[in-house]
């Protein structure tokens, strides 16, 4: 551990000593014969060999054989890191035959079907108050007749803890996954440094392949044969990019006119398909195609004329016409057959086809092209590989212009084309019709030959009409070496200039010839046919153009040169005039001048440019070698030896470099191979003596020739130039050391190439070009010839030839060196001796048994034996001196200035030059199997050690330059290279150069302020050579840490089953094998090296290191992601060898605890607190854990962190942890599941056993994380991230659909056809297939990635549940430490928690099982808030979905009981614990089935049933009454989730739930803040206030019981000023249960504290509701409290409060609103239980009945349908029988607070009228008939009065009616009660303050208004004008007569008061008032006077009686 670091010798920033590998592999040999762990010691015996794979030959005929071989280096590369890549293929097939693991949150039911659950709930509608807690008996009858789970078989044997931990184990660990990295995605990383990729095997170059079928050609006449030719142009390069295609496409008929002309056509000229290439495709490249015929007489005008006045159609009409034409074409023919004249030509805008092609829907398009086609442009890339198949048809061809043939002509016609307003459309066209299909060519076609007419594989018959491959030219360079033999020239006539010939020349041609002398028949036959013709020929003509003394030439000749030149091979031009008429004597053709151009000049290959004269007489003797120019004597020429013919000549040749600084280094090697002096090179002979110099200059003027030809001559230039460092040429007898100009020359090419050729190289700067050189051609013991190839394949087998060879000595393998040169004998011996033979294999091999002369090709040809000079005996002592990687060693140490710079720029060539060197010279020599440390001599190490050491420095001390790349790239070099060498040199050796690099790293490191570009440096270099494909085997990982007694272990002990390490752990400090310590680092060298960074980095005190975590984690994880999927290491016992190498990584990751992600975040439970300080864990010896951590694992409460606030609480000053991402705390977590799961469990348990309790605690705290870290996430997030990826993807498709439909320009058609976009359906089409194609990949990517994330999240779980299984035995073995088990436990709990597969679940039931079975006390004592978590969890699982889960769920929870009733007779703790997770569980969880807790709890009742041993016990009767009592509450909470939308409903359902729980104070508490905190969402603080008081009132009631204290309420009676209702919180019933009872009132709140939190939150809420007057009321309990506890503060505070509060009433006095009431009745049998109820319903002020009719039509027809719902509009009665049965009414009437007269004494202010409210009044007006209104004498009234069961404000909203009685008024009750109120209203407006003029005018208006007068006078005349009958009636008569006067009398106040506060505006307004009131009183005058003296009788006499007394 890092704590403990401080101890160490060597300082984890320092590299420690490595051991020496191969001496401790000799003394420490294992004694195992066979065996996995055998193959773990030591590299396999064929880890490295030579092969010679064959070269792909395209052709059928090939060269030499040897030629066609690769030598390759083999190693078990591909198991490295390097070579194999975890790609996702690889990925994807690893994860095969995953089983589907099932998850619970996959299981629940889609969205749609639980819906329509619900709903169907929501309709039965079920009863609340049916029964206090509905029906006990019915609740049990359901649980009876439930279905128990599948019991748990042997549950409930008394079986021995060690067993059942046994038969865990072995269940938990069958069927395991073999590889976790198989199911973890690897970091995302852009390419990896140590990948290399194998490279390409160097191949013939090919641009884009383009197929070209010529169908047919058709004219409006056929009189005469045409011929066709096709070429590609670029227009903007002005370049011809391809040979001509000659096509002939003549019936046989016109062929037949030809036949005295031509001979028998090859069958290699009768193509009429073709394939071009186009390296460099582009928007400017036309296909052109042009016509010539038979040369006759007249110009291209008159002879094209017919072909365009003549029209197919008319052919009947223009018989006589057609026929004479033809009969002229036929003499011409037969006269002038083999001359041909210019016809017409046309041309193809290429790109336009292929775009056009591309986006329209056919199989294959047609398009028609016409004149002066329009084409697009721009400089666009262009793809020919993807677009459909076209066929063309061209209908218009331009005739061609005499005077416009030449090409400059051809580029202007082509740029015209492209303009709108083309000049060639104003041209009159020649009409045809060709047809040409274009598509991409095909991978391989069959029956295709080259350009040089070689038949390409697959050519099952030569009869067959072949397909020519048509030679590119390419536009621009191309960068690619000759691989090929290709040796052909071009021959193109330009024009002539025969102006000034005298005589007459007119019709001119030109013969070409190729000759080897200078006699006529001299002439070779290897000039290509064109079509229908020989395959080659000895001579060409040109067109003629008719009459034309300057002709233009179009002509391409193209010759096949000889492989040999000499000076005498020269063309020779021959001009004819040709006669076109027939003419007495004059012959077909005169010569009219002759000219030539020899083909090598100074030995070099002429091509160019010419502009020649041309001799009027053949050439004299001799004439070849010399040039036209020379004048030579007595030769007339045209013109004054004028140059007048222009001809171009081009060569394409793998011969002729064509460059002149590589033709003299090629010329000068070749003298040497020769040894023919003098060299003549150019003008200069160069003599032996001389050649020397000339060499070595030649070498450095190499950086002078051109590019393009050093690559195409590469392989063939480094074979030459490291042939002169291997075999040093001996020179006029001095043998010369060239190893320095070379090494100089070799550095500047590859430096050249490196800078030219960017775009070729991979991610380290390794050109593709000289990787595949070293890889497969460089060949160092076979430099003989350089065309030899030497490559790396694997074959077992070596060829037998070097096998014959190697046991020969020198003088055997060359007979012929037999004599002595002149020096001595005994010298000559002594170097054959000494270094010859052993290194002179390398030679023989190559040469075979006749060893050729120096450098040459041993060929088959040379089979004469050659007779060997002085001089070449002498080279061949000598040549076996040198060795090519010793050589260059050497040169690259002593090398200075720019060649060493250049060589750093590029090491990495050297270095594999290097290592295949050795490796050739290692496998040649025998020398495999030799011990390493024989291998090599010392000084060659001494070399390598230097090298290293200096590029080791520049890396240090360069890094931070300008130079950053280049030591970036020098760096990777480096490790390749060392990573090489561990597989051929001594490994001891190689360790020793690693740790000097270290060393100069460290030493660097301490002087920097910022590491970190080091740091990553030193990384990207370490996991280089950690990618060794042996890297475990070079970790030693069978040593013993410590230098062990015995040899080895036992065999018995290494191949017992238990374990691989059994004995050797006894002798070794456990320790040691757990830390980096001096030992580990050293045996596990590599290891040691990859922790050691890992710690260093991840160090929170490392500074400025962040950047590098993920670097450094990412490469521990690909470490072991590759050990895992290594088929070498799947063996158990070897798995576990490879895991002991990663051990510290274990306590390394502990150290980092607070520095990692917080997965737990995501979760409601506790997590971990995220910031702990480092002082905190640095205390205590390094590793002291924080209090809270600690806290956190011990169980106990910890205030639960956020991150941020976790900020404050840290006020020490420690400096805070610098988080890591999550995605690396992922990989770290992963490692650590990994080591943990292979790792030896006794060597874990020992470990373990050694450690603190804090350090195990910390290993917890890891294993909590990881169990956040792989939760399964779930289809649902799969499915939801990719909607979102769809999103994204959406706009895209926008766009790629603009780009189907043709809106975007040709490019990005281009570039989205390249990328396979479904190019060619229309848009519609396409949308419809893609998202049907996509649903489907998604459906099934979705299920894969599920698939995988399942497995892993069970397989990283089950690895956690075996690491906790090893601590809890760690506790059981040392019987101590078990402080620990609370933490173990705490994993448990939250691993419960977490999204499970079922498959962990039963496992991880089985491991709690089993640990409260060894440990019960610790749950039931010590870990209480545990017990509520597991018996939370338990419930939870109970309700699963999957049965497994429940049966094991089940069983736990049953075990559970019965361990604490075993404990006590009585388990309270369980029972109270369940009930109340039961209630939170319901309470909290959205998804909870009902369904499937109800089987669990049958369950556990059927386990209670079976229980036999506790039969007599009263467990089973504890045990049933629980059970009924959960199935209760589960009903009841089944009724809430049914009614979730129904506010009211599901406030009645908490209530009757929190009722029911009257006897358990602490979830009655639970249920009543459920209620608050409900009611608080929905803004009803009133209520949320009461409920608060409720809850306050039980607290007090069990306080009181508790404790006696004055200052506390007494119980619920001190709160009913609060609300009348409190007391129902009184605990007096006989079921009430004691408050000290065990788990009985245990929650916070039931402590002082608790209950004044209650009642502050009271206050709050009833603020908040706007009662102040009940916010005193409160504070009346709360101040005697604070007042006792002398809290002068929050007395303030209090005091500050109800000032507020106070001040409040006064302000808002008769503006405040409390709540609207009405009255809602349910009728219908669709209600269930609430058919026939009546409520009163609170809802917010000023609510009109309008709002709640909407609301609650809107809230049952959603539940019932809209047309079932109906709403009564009336307040009558209901009568049930009128209603329709399937309809549900609703009948909702306003209604107001009723109080009698007495009440009305207290009532007084606008709060005591809308507090405590009890009954309420609605009126129903009527008519004895049943109208509802009539006139006034037959206008009744209903007064209904309802007393509802509880006062509002109350707990709930809606309070049943418990009371209503009705009282009828008579028709005149209802006057005096409409006068009442009229005249209450003229007093109110009368004596407002402040006036309302307003509102008295309205309320005047109503009572005297004219409009109104009939309103009280009606009343009045109706009822006053006669006395009635009815004497009942009399009292009634005189109430309203009273009335009326007293209403009179206040419409006079009234008067009164509005003339007081009128302007004079209002004057007029007044006056008429009053005219209206003084009628209305004259009115009324009469009828109130009349008195009834009935009335009076009675009261006289009385009277006076009284006055008489």
């Amino acid at each position: 551990m890092r704590g403990k670091s401080r101890l160490y010798f060597v300082p984890l920033t320092e590299a420690v000593d490595p051991v020496d590998l191969e001496d401790y592999l000799i003394t420490h040999p294992l004694t195992m014969d066979s065996g996995p762990l055998r193959d773990l010691l030591e590299f396999p015996p064929d880890d490295i060999e030579v092969v010679y794979s064959p070269r792909e030959c395209r052709t059928l005929v090939s060269k030499d054989k040897n030629y066609l071989k690769y030598s390759v280096l083999n190693r078990y590369h591909k198991l490295g890191t390097g070579f194999n890549p975890n790609t996702l293929d690889k990925q994807k097939e690893r994860q095969k035959g995953l089983p589907k693991q099932i998850f619970e949150s996959d299981e629940a039911p889609d969205g749609n079907s639980y819906q329509d659950e619900q709903d169907d709930l929501k309709r039965r509608s079920m009863s609340i108050d049916d029964t206090p807690r509905g029906s006990w008996a019915c609740s049990i009858f359901d649980l009876k007749n439930s279905l128990p789970d599948a019991l748990l078989p042997n549950l409930l044997d008394r079986t021995p803890n060690e067993e059942i931990d046994h038969q865990n184990d072995d269940q938990r660990k069958s069927n395991r996954h073999k590889e976790l990295f198989a199911l973890h995605p690897a970091p995302d990383e852009e390419e990896p440094i140590e990948r290399l990729c194998v490279p390409e095997v160097p191949k013939e170059h090919f641009g884009q392949r383009l197929l070209v079928k010529c169908l047919s050609l058709k004219f409006e006449i056929e009189i005469e044969p045409i011929f066709a030719s096709l070429a590609l142009y670029d227009v903007k390069e002005k370049k011809k990019i391809s040979e001509n295609f000659y096509f002939d496409l003549n019936s046989e008929q016109m062929k037949g006119m030809l036949r005295p002309h031509v001979p028998p056509a090859a069958i290699t000229t009768l193509a009429r398909s073709a394939i071009f290439s186009i390296t460099y495709p582009s928007q400017d490249v036309f296909l052109v195609i042009k016509l010539e015929k038979v040369l006759q007489q007249g110009d291209i005008g008159e002879c094209a004329e017919p072909y365009m006045i003549f029209k197919e159609a008319d052919a009947a009409k223009n018989k006589e016409k057609l026929e004479k034409l033809k009969s002229q074409a036929e003499q011409f023919c037969q006269r002038l057959g083999k001359y041909r004249m210019p016809f017409a030509w046309t041309a193809i805008h290429l790109m336009n086809i292929v775009s056009s092609a591309g986006s329209l829907e056919r199989d294959s398009t047609e398009v028609e092209i016409g004149t002066g086609e329009r084409t697009t442009s721009g400089d666009e890339t262009c793809n020919l590989t993807s677009f459909r198949p076209a066929t063309l048809t061209v209908t218009n061809f331009f005739k061609q212009e005499g005077d416009r043939l030449s090409d400059e002509d051809l580029y202007k016609f082509l740029a015209d084309m492209r303009r709108p307003s083309s000049v060639l459309r104003r041209l009159r066209p020649i009409t045809a019709q060709l047809k040409i299909d274009i598509s991409p060519a095909p991978e391989n076609p069959h029956y295709c030959l080259t350009p040089e007419l070689l038949q390409v594989k697959l050519y099952p018959d030569s009869r067959v009409r072949p397909t020519r491959e048509i030679l590119e030219f390419p536009a621009r360079d191309v960068y690619i070496p000759n691989t090929t033999y290709r040796n052909l020239l071009y021959v193109y006539p330009q024009s002539l200039n025969f102006a000034n010939r005298q005589g007459s020349a007119r019709n001119i041609t030109v013969k070409v010839q190729f000759m080897y002398g200078e006699d006529p028949s001299n002439a070779m036959p290897v000039i290509f046919g064109k079509s229908s013709c020989p395959e080659f020929s000895k001579e060409a003509y040109t067109a003629v153009v008719y009459h034309n003394r300057s002709p233009d030439f179009h002509e391409e000749i193209k010759i096949k040169l000889p492989a040999t030149l000499t000076d005498h091979h020269h063309l020779l031009f021959t001009f004819y005039h040709v006669s076109c008429q027939q003419k007495q004597n004059t012959p077909l053709e005169t010569p009219v001048g002759y000219t030539w151009i020899p083909m090598l000049q100074n030995g070099r290959l002429k091509t160019g440019q010419f502009c020649l004269p041309v001799s009027l007489e053949k050439p004299p003797q001799a004439y070849s070698v010399l040039s036209p120019e020379v004048p030579l004597p007595g030769m007339k020429w045209v013109d004054n030896h004028k140059g007048v013919f222009n001809v171009e000549v081009v060569a394409v040749s793998s011969i002729h470099t064509q460059d002149p600084y590589l033709d003299k280094f090629f010329a000068l090697v070749h003298a040497l191979d020769e040894h023919m002096f003098p060299v003549r090179i150019g003008d200069m002979r160069i003599m032996e003596n001389n050649l020397e110099n000339e060499l070595k200059s030649s070498i450095s003027a190499l950086n002078s020739s051109q590019l393009e030809p050093v690559v195409r001559f590469l392989h063939l230039l480094l074979d030459k130039l490291i042939l002169l460092v291997v075999r040093p040429p001996v020179i006029a007898g001095q043998i010369v050391n060239l190893g320095q100009a070379s090494f100089e020359a070799m550095a500047s090419i590859i430096n050249r190439l490196h800078k030219n050729l960017e775009g070729n190289q991979d991610q380290h700067g390794r050109n593709n070009l000289l990787t595949s050189y070293i890889y497969y051609v460089f060949r160092p013991g076979g430099l003989g010839g350089s065309v030899h190839y030497a490559t790396m394949a694997r074959s077992a087998v070596r060829p037998a030839s070097l096998n014959l060879n190697r046991s020969r000595s020198l003088s055997n393998s060359n007979p012929d060196i037999s004599g002595t040169p002149t020096s001595p004998d005994d010298e000559v011996r002594s170097i054959i001796g000494s270094k010859g033979l052993d290194r002179s294999n390398s030679w023989v091999n190559t040469g075979g048994p006749k060893a050729a002369p120096w450098g040459s090709n041993p060929s088959p040809s040379a089979e004469s034996t050659q007779v060997v000079s002085t001089l070449e005996f002498w080279f061949f002592c000598f040549c076996f001196l040198l060795l090519f990687h010793e050589e260059l060693a050497l040169q690259w140490v002593v090398c200075s200035g720019s060649v060493r710079e250049a060589a750093l720029q590029q090491a990495w060539f050297f270095f594999e030059l290097m290592v295949k060197s050795m490796v050739h010279h290692l496998y040649f020599a025998d020398k495999l199997d030799a011990p390493r440390k024989n291998r090599f001599p010392e000084r060659f190490m001494d070399d390598i050690c230097a090298l290293v050491s200096t590029i080791a420095n520049d890396i240090v001390s360069r890094f931070q330059k300008v130079m950053a790349k280049m030591i970036e790239r020098l760096n990777t070099s480096l490790a390749f290279f060392l990573n090489d060498l561990l597989s051929i040199m001594d490994r001891g050796f190689v360790f020793s150069l690693i740790k000097a690099c270290y060393k100069q790293v460290s030493s660097k490191l301490y002087s920097l302020p910022n590491p970190s570009i080091l740091v990553s440096l030193r990384l990207d270099f370490l996991r280089i050579i950690c990618s060794h494909e042996h890297y475990v085997t070079l970790n030693l990982p069978c040593s013993l840490l410590t230098p062990p007694a015995s040899p080895s272990p036992s065999v018995s002990s290494a191949t017992s089953q238990s374990s691989g390490f059994s004995t050797n752990v006894q002798d070794q400090k456990i320790a040691n094998m757990f830390e980096l310590s001096v030992p580990f680092r050293q045996q596990h060298y590599l290891a040691g090296l990859v922790l050691t960074e890992l710690a260093v980095i991840l160090d929170p005190d490392a500074e400025g290191l962040f950047g590098l975590h993920k670097k450094v984690i990412n490469m521990v994880h690909n470490l072991l992601s590759s050990h895992d999927s290594d088929p070498r290491y799947s063996d158990p016992q070897v798995k576990a060898r490879v895991a002991m190498l990663y051990l510290p990584l274990i306590g390394v990751i502990m150290e980092t605890v607070p520095q990692l992600y917080d997965f737990t975040e995501t979760h409601n439970q506790r997590g971990r607190p995220s910031c702990v300080t480092i002082d905190d864990y640095e205390s205590e010896g390094g590793s002291m854990i924080s209090q809270t951590v600690a806290m956190a694992i011990a169980g106990t409460s910890v205030p639960q962190l956020t991150r941020p606030s976790s900020f404050l609480l840290t006020s020490t000053t420690g400096r805070q942890h610098s988080t890591f991402s999550a995605e690396s705390s992922r990989s770290l977590l992963i490692c650590l599941l990994w080591v943990l799961r292979n790792a030896d469990e006794s060597v874990l348990q020992k470990w373990f056993t050694d450690l603190s309790v804090l350090q195990l605690n910390r290993l917890l705290d890891l294993l909590y994380l990881c169990v956040s870290c792989f939760e399964y996430k779930g289809k649902k997030v799969f499915e939801r991230m990719n909607s979102l990826t769809f999103k994204k993807s959406k706009d895209m498709r926008a766009k790629l659909e603009e780009a189907i439909l043709g809106s975007i320009g040709a490019r990005q058609e281009m570039v989205r056809r390249s990328r396979g976009a479904f190019g060619s359906q229309e848009n519609l089409r396409w949308r419809k297939d893609m998202t049907h194609w996509r649903q489907n990949t998604e459906k099934a990517e979705i299920e894969h990635e599920a698939l995988i994330d399942g497995n892993l999240a069970t397989e990283a779980n089950l690895i956690i549940l075996d690491t906790l299984e090893i601590v809890v035995q760690t506790v059981s073995v040392t019987e101590s430490k078990e402080s620990i088990l609370g933490g173990v436990l705490k994993v448990l709990l939250h691993s419960m928690a977490c999204n499970q597969s079922a498959l962990y679940l039963q496992h991880c039931f089985a491991t709690q099982r089993a640990l409260v079975s060894k440990f019960p006390e610790l749950l039931f004592e010590e870990e209480t808030e545990q017990c509520a978590d597991l018996c939370l969890r338990l419930l939870r699982h109970c309700s699963s979905s999957i049965s497994t889960i429940r049966s094991h769920a089940s069983a736990s929870l049953y075990l559970l009981m019965r361990q604490n009733f075993e404990i006590g007779n009585n388990f309270a703790r369980v029972k109270m614990q369940v009930t109340m997770s039961l209630s939170s569980l319901v309470g909290t969880s959205q998804n909870f089935n009902e369904e499937f807790l109800r089987r669990s709890l049958k369950t556990i009742l059927t386990y209670a049933e079976e229980d036999l041993e506790l039969r007599e016990t009263t467990f089973p009767d504890q045990v049933q009454d629980l059970v009924f009592n959960l199935h209760m509450i589960l009903s009841d909470t089944v009724k809430m989730k049914e009614h979730q939308e129904d506010p009211e409903m599901l406030i009645d359902l908490m209530y009757r739930i929190a009722k029911g729980y009257q006897t358990s104070p602490d979830l009655r508490l639970t249920w009543l803040q459920n209620m608050a905190g409900k009611h608080s969402e929905r803004s009803n603080h009133a209520e949320s206030a009461q409920c608060l008081v409720h809850s306050a009132a039980l607290v007090a009631e069990y306080l009181s019981m508790l404790e006696d204290r004055k200052y506390l309420p007494v119980g619920c009676v001190t709160f009913q000023n609060i609300s009348s209702n409190v007391l129902e919180e009184s605990a007096v019933s006989d079921d009430v249960v004691s408050p000290d009872e065990e788990g009985i009132c245990s929650g916070k709140y039931f402590t002082e504290a608790g209950l004044v939190g209650l009642l502050e939150q009271a206050a709050a809420s009833f603020s908040m509701a706007g009662m102040y007057e009940a916010v005193n009321e409160v504070y009346k309990v709360l101040i005697p409290i604070h007042e006792a506890n002398r809290d002068a503060k929050k007395l303030s505070t209090i005091h500050g409060k109800l000032q507020e509060a106070f001040s409040k009433i006064v302000h808002q006095d008769g503006k405040r609103m409390f709540g609207t009431y009405f009255r809602v009745g349910f009728y219908g049998t669709k209600f269930g239980d609430l058919d026939e109820q009546e409520f009163v319903y609170k809802e917010p002020a000023i609510t009109k009945l309008a709002e709640i009719s909407h609301r609650l039509e809107g809230f049952y027809g959603e539940r019932f349908g809209e047309d079932v719902v109906e709403v009564i509009k009336d307040s009558n009665p209901v009568d049930k029988c009128k209603l329709d049965p399937n309809k549900a009414y609703i009948q909702i009437t306003y209604v107001e607070p009723y109080f009698d007269t007495y009440e009305m004494k207290d009532r007084i202010t606008y709060f005591d009228k809308n507090y405590n409210l009890r009954r309420f009044m609605y009126c129903t007006p009527f008519t004895l008939d049943g109208r509802a209104h009539g006139e006034l004498h037959e206008q009744f009234k209903r007064k209904t009065i309802l007393t509802t069961s509880h006062a509002f404000p109350y707990i709930k909203t809606r309070i049943n009616v418990s009371h209503k009685e009705e009282i009828i008024l008579t028709p005149i009750e209802v006057a005096i009660e409409d006068m009442q109120k009229k005249t209450q209203e003229l007093a109110f407006a009368t004596h407002q303050d402040p006036a309302d003029p307003k509102m008295l005018q309205m309320v005047l208006q109503g009572s005297v208004g004219t409009t109104v007068n009939q309103g009280p006078l009606e009343v009045a005349q109706v009822f006053l004008s006669e006395i009635p009958n009815d004497p009942k009636l009399f009292r009634h008569h005189n109430k309203l007569r009273l009335c009326f006067k007293d209403f009179t009398k206040r419409c006079e106040d009234a008067l009164r008061k509005n003339k007081s506060l009128i302007g004079p505006d209002q004057k007029e307004y007044q006056r008429e008032l009053e005219r209206n009131y003084h009628r209305l009183k004259e009115a009324l005058q009469p009828l109130i006077n009349r008195k009834i003296p009935q009335l009076y009788k009675a009261v006289f006499p009385q009277s006076t009686i009284l006055r008489t007394r």
